[in-house]
């Protein structure tokens, strides 16, 4: 399998769309091709189709034969790119860091950082009872160990 054919097609065919973008590109066993790419408004089914049209089109499969799978990334894998985030926002995130977990919707994305924000109920300073306060929390990508969208019914 010409590896790099496969990427040059690829891409050729994101190029195509400004608001797509590689989130991952597989060579499997068995010849398989894996690809998975995200926009940032989403990625209609044409898109996909177009892709893989794209790479079957021009490649022999009477010098090799191979399978090919074009998708989006699904909602259960964390996110992985900076880009990933900022199509994300105002969405509620999970955030896993080396100590700590987080979960507040996505308020701001910067190229170096992401801002949570979320409400918590604490004790309040005098008195009895508890008080809902507003936390913030702003985190480098590089003390993300895991961000994932959580799904509200």
């Amino acid at each position: 399998m010409n590896q790099e054919r496969v990427k040059e097609l690829l891409q050729e065919a994101l190029s195509e769309n400004d608001s797509l973008f590689l989130i991952d590109l597989q060579f499997l066993a068995n010849s398989k091709i894996k690809v998975i790419v995200d926009g940032d408004d989403g990625v209609p089914l044409s898109e996909c189709v177009r892709i893989s049209r794209k790479i079957e089109h021009n490649l022999d499969r009477e010098e090799e034969d191979f399978a090919l799978e074009v998708t989006t990334p699904d909602i259960a894998h964390p996110l992985k790119l900076k880009r990933q985030y900022k199509k994300n926002l105002h969405r509620t995130l999970k955030v896993k860091t080396e100590a700590e977990k987080f979960e507040g919707e996505l308020v701001s994305v910067t190229e170096d950082n992401i801002t949570l924000q979320w409400e918590a109920r604490e004790p309040k300073p005098v008195g009895k009872g508890k008080q809902t306060v507003e936390k913030t929390i702003v985190l480098p990508y590089e003390d993300i160990k895991e961000a994932k969208v959580k799904i509200i019914f």
